[in-house]
């Protein structure tokens, strides 16, 4: 069963980047099953909303820069079309421990927000079209609930369609 708060529970470096920002955000918590196939579909399921409205954080190397890519977890990550939206000739997943390294975040609870380092950042081109998109707050089992144009604003990031069914 998920939790819902406004504001600053969690603690996260997303969330307090959120309050820092003065950016309207909902966290939702759940139970975290470490069985769970799929961080993203878990986290759907447990919040009882659309995998369509849930994005996940992937972190991929694009002609040797780290680039983020928050896709929904209905979907995947088309790599030559991210590759396209930043400008680049060639896309592959980033190595999981240098994601982890370079986010400060552990897998399946990286967030977009908050990062240590600030990456370059593309958000599907479908969150657009939502009035609210939920991602990653920072942990496993915990969620933050924002309008795709705050994360967008506050990630510095562009929309394009790099996400597939």
């Amino acid at each position: 069963m998920a939790k819902k708060s406004k504001g600053k529970q969690g603690g996260t470096p997303a969330t307090v980047a959120l309050t820092q920002a003065g950016v309207p955000f909902t966290t939702h918590a759940y139970e975290h099953d470490p069985a769970a196939p799929s961080y993203g579909e878990e986290a759907a399921q447990a919040l009882g909303v659309s995998p369509d409205q849930v994005f996940k954080t992937l972190l991929a190397d694009v002609d040797g820069t780290l680039t983020v890519a928050v896709v929904p977890v209905s979907g995947s990550l088309d790599l030559k079309a991210l590759a396209a939206a930043v400008g680049g000739k060639r896309a592959a997943m980033a190595d999981p421990a240098l994601a982890e390294r370079t986010t400060g975040y552990v897998r399946g609870g990286i967030s977009p927000l908050g990062q240590r380092k600030k990456l370059r950042t593309v958000v599907d081109a479908s969150a657009e079209a939502l009035a609210t998109v939920c991602v990653s707050a920072g942990r496993r089992g915990l969620e933050v609930e924002l309008s795709p144009k705050d994360l967008a604003a506050l990630t510095g990031a562009v929309f394009a369609p790099i996400g597939r069914a």
